[in-house]
């Protein structure tokens, strides 16, 4: 999804979500796998009818990247092996926008990306390439303010008589009295009255539309029409006598006047305000066009009713006008109280449609099934299904409707955050996640478990305090319940309140109990939410109970008959309820819903992820920090369980919104393998860069814990040139330079917004500037190249030694994703290293002429001296030829053997021998077809410093893979390397030599020969 902030006017990209990191902790393990195929899931989205990628690469559309840009990608992207294009949103957002969630028509392309004419000539040219493309949807929200969303302009004006008002999720009788009938529109950049005595607000009359509006810099509030006549009034009083049109005006007004009230909503009234305002409207415009007498006159009236700086009294007209508008502006921090709108997480202007209106379906797919229809989609990718009222009901109406249009199932993701215990909804009509699980599980395999305790003693020296997971995620969340997502909480206790009431044995919970309560259980809730209907599935029974017992272990304060009601109701349990009050429970069920899922999301993606930083590689979306690395028998069965229910759910790597790119992450790994280096080296810098720190607000900034953080983030993104060619002062000439200042600024960028969302010294709500100051200051001082500064050389040194492991631990978690079931996915840019950190970092412009020009050398290698052009790529690893190699060579072999990838059953592959703990391997079979990977890991612990590389019997001894019988062949073509690799036979026992198969090169990709060992072994990239 995205990161989004609190204040996000000043924010520019959207924010996802994690879970809370507290529950079972077991993982999925599945006991029940056949190595066979997987039947057909008759309860999800039908495999058979929908059009599965083989690898799609992802593409970030805005005003610098258009359809053209992605148009000219494509024969570059078919080259690569990619199937299919998989885009950012790309309908019509607001200006300026860098990641198209803030759609504001879902029906119109944005016109910064381009025509629709542009748009079909992409699909040309994917079609012409035999690709297709995924577009990422956004049917959870749309974006608000400014003056760009005709819908929401519509709302503002009409209020509840508005045709679009059931569109968003609002509250019209909200527990303030002030908020009665209003909707809160929080756009100010300071309290109204001082804006309002500014003159920041300014009436205006719209001679186009014939209408009236209040602006507020780009902000456009438009004003109730039977209100027009205050302003026409005025204009009236600049007239002593007749004029031309006058009378006409008088009428005018009186028509405005007696339009129906904004009270009465009937589908008739709606209908009869609407054609009649517009008429109105048209009239008023058409008279003062051909009256210039009248039109100056209400330009004066609403100069005098916008008032004049410097008396205040001059805003009375202006104030009492907008106290009769159906909303109410107000000072932006007063959203987290009173706001009476859904929103998108706490973005105020990104509002929530009631996606579960059938109106509200039909009037934002119109455009994505008409692209459905003409074959210009081939999939969907859903963006935060958590915040739909009914996902199950969605999925299903959306794959009715494209069924409708092409005939066929639609291949369907959605962007679902899941715990490592907890199952996606078979019920659901989707092809599976987005794969940030798989994100994780792959990166856990190259983190050295048994480093935790050790790890988690430097942390805690480090910093000065101790820290727990768990503990961090729950009082992350109590915290953004208390302040960014005070309002949604308001709204729950209040919801819960009224039902309390109705009810003898519960009327004297109070409403401030009832808040409490919410606040324990939904802080202790395990997994982002549960999608109880008018029953509770198993599953989410078993939520609801941990997180009442979490609730009741945790709070003292809270009493067991409140967390008992609350617990009923959570469950939609309405035995005892009567009957009137019944649909007020199911209501409370869904709404509450509603709310976990953000609360988690603000809570831990983006607070208690950037808090608890004993290895930042393990803090990313949808990680577990607690669970410090993943072992190959959790991978086999993660595996195994997706090839059996999920085969084509989508493994990703990075995406844009990872906390650091998966480069950076493969690198920080190595911390873990190096516990006493990483120690006594943060001890050491600490002591360099003591004097380099300020005192803020009486404690030192930075603090320990961004210190802690910034440490690791240099060493997984330090710019590593050829150190093994590079002498100290060659290094530091080529690092001291203008892209050095880059990465430096890049840094700063990076631990402010780290800061930020960390919530302990400054925030997005409360900027504090002068520690902000002191912690850029801090990074300047430290990386200064100059005499007498030791810290740059030092940590680039370490930085080096850690990437040359770093590269090795891509390289296999890149052979993973391509090889694994389910479809991988291609961040824009991570097909050569990437060293980026969170959003925007991660959507900085990419290189792709170097990324074509590299492919194009891989692409070349000769086969009679393909040995010589490995090992020289080997040799220049940072370049980043040889991941390309590896992804190019992997993709071929998946376009050679589509089935085999798409369908074959996951074999885990048991490896024994003195190194066996440093090798993943398996099988991917369909009938007589098998292909068989393996990777190293932990090559850190492997290697120390003696080898270079993972390579040869030296390494390797009598590790081996063994083969089970159901594996038939004698010989297999590594095609990574080209070389033939011979299964070795130990009586009834057969198995894969690790040294053989890495014998010159770090992953393996093994293929049984099509036809006999003697046929060349460069013919075409599937025989490599």
């Amino acid at each position: 999804m995205h990161e989004l902030h609190a204040d996000s006017d000043r924010a520019d990209a959207p924010r996802s979500r994690a879970h809370s990191g507290v529950g079972p902790r077991n993982r999925i393990v599945a006991d029940d796998v056949s190595d066979e195929p997987a039947p057909e899931r008759a309860a999800g989205a039908n495999a058979g009818s929908a059009t599965i990628p083989r690898a799609t690469y992802r593409l970030q559309l805005n005003a610098g990247f258009t359809f053209k840009d992605a148009t000219a990608l494509v024969p570059y992207l078919a080259a690569l092996g990619i199937s299919h294009i998989y885009c950012s949103p790309y309908f019509k957002a607001r200006p300026g926008s860098v990641h198209g969630y803030d759609v504001v028509d879902h029906n119109l392309l944005n016109p910064e990306i381009g025509t629709r004419r542009d748009l079909d000539e992409l699909v040309e040219a994917l079609r012409a390439h035999k690709m297709g493309h995924i577009l990422d949807f956004v049917p959870n929200h749309v974006g608000i303010m400014g003056a760009d969303n005709a819908w929401w302009m519509d709302v503002l004006e009409n209020g509840k008589a508005s045709r679009f008002a059931d569109f968003f999720d609002i509250d019209w009788s909200p527990p303030n009295p002030a908020l009665a009938d209003k909707l809160l529109v929080p756009a100010l950049g300071d309290p109204y009255g001082t804006v309002l005595e500014r003159g920041e607000l300014q009436l205006k009359y719209e001679p186009e539309p014939g209408s009236f509006a209040v602006f507020y810099f780009t902000h456009r509030f438009p004003i109730d029409p039977r209100t027009y006549p205050i302003v026409i009034e005025r204009a009236l009083t600049h007239f002593g006598g007749l004029v031309p049109g006058i009378r006409e005006l008088e009428s005018l007004g009186a028509a405005f006047r007696n339009l129906p009230d904004r009270e009465t909503t009937t589908p008739t009234q709606v209908i009869e305000r609407d054609r009649d305002e517009e008429i109105h409207k048209q009239r008023l415009m058409e008279l003062l066009n051909a009256n210039p007498d009248l039109h100056a006159a209400v330009v004066a009236a609403v100069t005098e009713i916008s008032g004049a700086p410097g008396n205040p009294s001059s805003f009375d007209a202006l104030h009492d006008l907008l106290e009769k508008q159906c909303y109410r502006l107000a000072y932006w921090r007063v959203a987290a109280d009173d706001i009476n709108y859904r929103r998108f997480f706490d973005v105020n202007d990104l509002a929530a449609l009631r996606m579960e209106n059938e109106a509200v379906f039909e009037a934002t797919h119109r455009l994505v099934l008409t692209l459905l229809r003409e074959g210009k989609l081939d999939g969907l990718r859903i963006d935060h299904p958590d915040g739909l009222y009914d996902p199950a009901q969605y999925f299903q109406q959306l794959q009715a409707k494209a069924r409708e249009a092409t005939n066929r199932d639609l291949y369907l993701l959605v962007e679902k955050i899941t715990a490592s215990f907890e199952r996606l909804p078979p019920s659901w009509a989707v092809h599976g996640t987005t794969g940030y699980n798989f994100a994780n599980v792959v990166n856990g395999l190259f983190v050295d478990s048994r480093a935790k305790a050790r790890l988690d003693r430097v942390y805690r020296s480090f910093i000065g305090d101790y820290l727990e997971w768990p503990d961090t995620a729950y009082d992350s969340k109590v915290l953004v319940l208390r302040t960014s997502l005070a309002a949604e909480l308001n709204v729950l206790a209040n919801q819960l309140a009224r039902i309390a009431q109705t009810d003898r044995h519960t009327r004297d919970f109070t409403l401030t109990n009832l808040r409490q309560a919410l606040t324990d259980v939904i802080a202790a809730f395990p997994v982002y939410r549960t999608y109880v209907t008018d029953t509770a599935s198993e599953e989410d029974r078993r939520y609801i109970e941990w997180a009442i017992a979490r609730a009741r272990s945790r709070s003292s304060s809270t009493n067991i008959p409140l967390l008992e009601f609350v617990r009923s109701m959570l469950l939609a349990d309405t035995s005892g309820v009567a009957e009137p009050y019944q649909a007020q429970v199911r209501a409370f069920a869904r709404k509450f819903q509603q709310v976990t899922a953000p609360v988690t999301a603000k809570g831990v993606e983006d607070t208690a992820l950037y808090r608890f930083t004993r290895l930042a590689s393990l803090n990313e979306v949808g990680g577990e920090p607690e669970t410090f690395g993943t072992s190959i028998r959790q991978f086999h069965s993660d595996a195994q369980h997706r090839a059996k229910n999920w085969p084509h759910e989508m493994l990703a790597s990075s995406t844009h919104d990872t906390k650091r790119a998966e480069d950076v992450r493969a690198r920080m790994n190595c911390l873990s393998e190096m516990p006493a280096v990483w120690r006594k080296s943060i001890q050491r810098w600490s002591r360099m860069n003591r004097a380099r720190r300020k005192i803020v607000d009486d404690l030192p900034a930075p603090g320990p814990h961004a210190e802690y953080l910034l440490y690791q983030t240099l060493l997984g993104t330090w710019p590593v040139a050829p150190s093994a060619r590079t002498d100290d002062t060659q290094l530091l000439k080529a690092l001291n330079d203008d892209d050095f200042a880059a990465y430096r600024e890049r840094i700063e960028e990076y631990m402010v917004k780290a800061s930020r969302e960390g919530k302990r010294r400054t925030s997005w709500a409360n900027v504090n500037e002068a520690y902000e100051s002191a912690l850029r200051q801090f990074i300047r001082l430290s990386l200064e190249f100059r005499e007498g500064n030791p810290f740059p050389t030092e940590i680039g040194d370490l930085a080096r030694r850690l990437a040359r492991f770093g590269y090795f631990n891509s390289l296999s978690q890149t052979l993973c994703k391509l090889t694994a079931p389910g479809v991988p996915d291609i961040y824009q840019g991570n097909e050569i290293w990437d060293w980026s950190l969170v959003d925007p970092d991660n959507r900085r412009p990419v290189d792709f002429a170097t990324r074509r020009r590299r492919l194009d050398e891989v692409k070349a290698w000769p086969a009679e001296n393909f040995s010589n052009e490995l090992s020289a790529a080997l040799e220049n690893i940072e370049d980043g030829r040889i991941k390309l190699h590896v992804i190019w060579t992997a993709l071929q072999l998946r376009a050679a053997h589509e089935k085999l990838f798409r369908e074959g059953s996951y074999i885990p592959l048991k490896v024994s021998g003195e190194r066996a703990t440093h090798v993943l391997a398996y099988a991917r079979k369909r009938g007589d077809e098998v292909a068989i990977v393996a990777i190293p890991r932990l090559c850190l612990r492997l290697l120390g410093e003696r080898h270079r590389l993972p390579l040869g019997p030296d390494v390797w001894g009598d590790t081996s893979i063994e083969l089970p019988r159901k594996i038939a062949g004698t010989t297999f073509r590594n095609t990574m390397t080209g070389k033939p690799v011979e299964v070795q036979a130990k009586g009834e026992e057969r198995a894969l030599s690790a040294a053989a198969s890495f014998s010159e090169f770090p992953v393996a990709l093994l293929i049984g020969f099509p036809v006999s060992p003697e046929e060349p072994l460069r013919q075409d990239a599937s025989q490599r």
